[in-house]
């Protein structure tokens, strides 16, 4: 498997073409009319595949596909519309409603961004599939008795991509700033790489190997290295970008309970709400209210922590902590 592994890194447009035609539909994993995307499971040579689909953001910037001649501020709508292929729903006084087709080219106004995982394990179907979710309190003897034993199942080859890109240069074409022993940032999958109204940076620490999740985060340790990680963020990210995106702009945080545990902290454009329940209460914690927390002496090992969580999440339901919680809640009504 890990050879499989090694050998799929470095997968050529064709050969990713090729596992695409491979590709055998088995289930619709999500689909949501609100955010325009859908994953779907599959099988590629007899193995889990996770295809996902998103639409891609319509790119009216003075340099898109929609942009007019002249100064740069017009918009001809017939580069993005074929105006010759348009269907009337329905009118009303000064309302329309039509459906037509896109213009569309590959590098100019693709139409989809589509991400493939495969070989899938278990635990990334369980991520994309749609469930339930609901609220818990993790007290720090239920992430002493279940939660720490789990993160330690969940390391090693699980994250064999991550030190690819700390250690054997995997991705490198994409990284925008790395700082050797400290961290790498980068694209997220998740983002076309163009749209700055959709844009998501990923940033992995060195040290992230021991640090799993903000449980690990110490004041007397990380609080520093916290604040000048924010600090560079805030400052550098604007300069890459020739400051079309301020720093005011940008969301910065970190998950709990995240989908892997080396820590990581997400970057996204608050433009950006296309993600689902990835930045919402329950999930996301700004990387600045962590500090603040820290300078205040708030010590992320010892207190409760709320979170919500897929009833399918492997932690839950596969652990005896559900049935613990549940015996617990219940003997408090």
């Amino acid at each position: 498997m890990l050879e499989m592994l090694e050998m799929l890194q470095m997968v050529s447009s064709v050969d990713f073409s090729a596992l695409l035609r491979a590709f055998v539909y088995s289930r619709t994993l999500a689909s949501s009319p609100q955010f325009k995307n859908c994953a779907v499971l599959g099988t590629i040579y007899g193995q889990d595949a996770i295809v996902s689909l998103e639409k891609t953001h319509f790119d009216l910037s003075p340099n898109g596909a929609g942009a007019g001649a002249g100064d740069g501020n017009s918009l001809d709508l017939s580069t993005l519309i074929d105006l010759n292929n348009i269907s009337l729903i329905q009118n009303n006084d000064v309302y329309f409603w039509s459906l037509s087709l896109l213009n569309q080219s590959l590098t100019q106004t693709p139409s989809v961004k589509l991400n493939l995982i495969y070989p899938a394990t278990s635990q990334h179907i369980k991520k994309f599939d749609a469930g339930d979710s609901i609220i818990i309190t993790e007290t720090p003897y239920y992430y002493s008795k279940y939660v720490k034993p789990y993160i330690e199942t969940m390391k090693g080859d699980r994250i064999k991509w991550v030190h690819n890109i700390l250690y054997n240069n995997a991705e490198s074409d994409k990284v925008i700033i790395k700082k050797e022993n400290d961290f790498v940032l980068l694209p997220d999958m998740k983002w076309d790489g163009k749209t700055l109204d959709n844009l998501y940076l990923i940033l992995i620490p060195y040290n992230g190997k021991e640090i799993s999740s903000i449980r690990d985060i110490k004041r007397e340790k990380h609080l520093d290295w916290l604040i000048s990680i924010l600090n560079t963020i805030q400052k550098e990210i604007p300069i890459h970008y020739n400051h079309q995106i301020n720093a005011n702009q940008l969301r910065i945080f970190v998950h709990y309970q995240p989908s892997y545990y080396h820590f990581h902290i997400h970057i996204t454009n608050l433009k950006n709400n296309g993600l689902g329940n990835q930045i919402s209460i329950g999930k996301a914690i700004l990387l600045q209210d962590i500090i603040e927390n820290l300078q205040n002496n708030i010590d992320y090992s010892t207190r409760n922590i709320t979170y919500f969580i897929p009833e399918n999440h492997q932690l839950w339901s596969n652990t005896g902590f559900k049935q613990e919680y549940e015996t617990q809640d219940n003997s408090n009504d």
